[in-house]
């Protein structure tokens, strides 16, 4: 990265990510080769806040601009669009920060939650899908740290 391009370090990506649950299996997708970060890499579904995608919604303060809830609201958003399905609510998981290849840091905040309708679909950012078992997952090309999600959600969903 060049000189000009340094970025405000205070600026972050945030993505919202969904471990979708259905059945005692999971569903991952298979990122698109044409993908900036990860391409053809094995994850699951979500997507980055981005502004203008919620800042039509109702604000939850009469004297600035704020939103309660919004990763909730982008997190079934990009369930919806990336792979065509809706979800219960979701339950935190994790966070985590990584500096992206092309230099973006990144706040990921890693959601789960219950299979609630539809058949998956996806979109152009991805390439394939399975239902997995935490066992079976093991055997696929994830973004470094998924399996380890995913298992702590089989841990969490064990105990309630």
């Amino acid at each position: 990265m060049s000189e000009e391009q340094k970025l405000d370090p205070r600026l972050h990506f945030v993505v919202a990510t969904a471990i979708i649950v259905r059945d005692g299996k999971y569903l991952i997708v298979k990122r698109a080769p044409n993908e900036k970060a990860f391409p053809n890499k094995w994850s699951v579904p979500g997507g980055k806040l981005v502004l203008h995608e919620y800042s039509h919604l109702p604000k939850t303060t009469p004297t600035h601009p704020q939103w309660y809830n919004v990763v909730d609201f982008v997190l079934r958003k990009e369930v919806r669009e990336e792979v065509g399905l809706e979800i219960e609510r979701s339950k935190y998981v994790c966070d985590l920060v990584f500096i992206r290849p092309d230099g973006y840091p990144v706040v990921t905040l890693s959601y789960w939650a219950p299979y609630k309708s539809g058949e998956v679909v996806l979109n152009h950012e991805l390439s394939d899908f399975a239902w997995v078992t935490l066992e079976e997952a093991r055997n696929y090309d994830f973004i470094e740290g998924i399996w380890d999600e995913i298992r702590q959600v089989e841990e969490m969903s064990q105990k309630t």
